[in-house]
């Protein structure tokens, strides 16, 4: 009699898919063109979520715009952790964090990142700066990490009047957030090497010439090919038609000639995420490069899944681990 190989084919979380599928009826198809699917996506956003009956918390907010050289302004919106804003001898640990979307849609106005911001903020006694970084393909490469640049460059310039400590900020941010946030800690060592806490990377896009997307977990359903297809189609809005873009240190930290000096980082992947390939490729870059990094796995989890908290248990172990480092900045360590 065999024994069954413990070595079997990745497979779906049950929770994970029970989620799709309740969700599967309320999302309407996204048009091919990049205005209507930003349109259309945004509109599923706030269908799902009142389905769900996601309600952001009432806590206390503040939005800027903050001038980016050569490039159009960004908004920032700030979020503190309670009702009322706090003094500003308050010394909180500050995120300065950029939200994921394929560098083509989403943005801080969505009911689930804006939720999602307000929620960690709160949970981690923290101010969270949110970049509001603009679309490709209507403004492509450098523009947004010049953006995310200056939002973190003006988040540490204001941080004591904000509530928050200059010497306790974070990086982060999720897919392709992921990129722009890892993108800043490698500007930030190159131009102003202010003091980085830790950076936290979310299911990260690392490298656009797609040279480390990983296939072998995702279905049968979704071959590589077609995975491949689309990730070049979001480089191609966000890059242009130059091939060799991608390769550029700000474009793909993964490929940047060192990874030296880099703030401490928590990478979180998924199974069945294509990219879990770039995000473990590059926790293995920083530990090789003396970083300080703990890299995160989630069994059973797809792209998405980790921000499904509230319905999937691995996504609210996923905010509970971010909550808990971001907690330990309190005491100046996530050690």
């Amino acid at each position: 009699m065999s024994r069954e190989s413990p070595f079997r084919r990745p497979s779906l979380d049950s929770a994970v898919a029970a989620f799709e599928q309740r969700i599967a009826p309320l999302l309407d198809p996204e048009p091919t063109d990049p205005a209507g699917r930003r349109r259309v996506a945004r509109e599923n956003d706030a269908r799902v979520s009142a389905a769900l009956e996601i309600r952001p918390l009432g806590t206390a907010t503040l939005d800027r715009i903050v001038p980016v050289e050569g490039h159009p302004d960004v908004r920032v919106r700030v979020y503190w952790p309670t009702e009322e804003r706090p003094a500003p001898d308050a010394d909180l640990p500050m995120l300065v964090y950029f939200y994921g979307g394929g560098f083509t849609i989403a943005g801080i106005d969505w009911v689930t990142w804006d939720a999602r911001f307000r929620q960690r903020a709160h949970d981690a006694g923290i101010v969270i700066v949110a970049a509001d970084y603009d679309h490709a393909p209507e403004q492509r490469f450098p523009t947004q990490p010049e953006q995310c640049w200056s939002a973190f460059e003006w988040a540490h310039a204001n941080a004591a009047e904000l509530g928050a400590s200059p010497e306790r900020i974070a990086v982060g941010g999720a897919s392709s957030g992921g990129d722009l946030a890892a993108a800043v800690t490698l500007m930030n060592r190159d131009r102003s090497n202010h003091t980085i806490a830790l950076q936290i990377l979310e299911n990260p896009a690392l490298d656009l010439t797609i040279g480390h997307a990983d296939m072998k977990g995702i279905s049968a359903g979704m071959p590589g090919v077609i995975v491949r297809k689309a990730g070049r189609e979001l480089v191609r809005q966000y890059l242009g038609d130059d091939t060799a873009t991608a390769r550029l240190a700000y474009a793909s930290p993964l490929l940047a000639s060192s990874h030296e000096d880099l703030p401490p980082a928590l990478i979180l992947t998924s199974e069945l995420d294509p990219l879990r390939g770039d995000g473990e490729a590059y926790a293995r870059a920083l530990s090789a490069a003396g970083v300080a990094v703990t890299a995160v796995r989630f069994i059973g989890q797809t792209h998405g899944s980790l921000g499904c908290t509230g319905h999937v248990p691995s996504a609210d172990a996923a905010h509970g681990l971010i909550v808990s480092q971001l907690r330990a900045l309190h005491a100046g360590s996530v050690r």
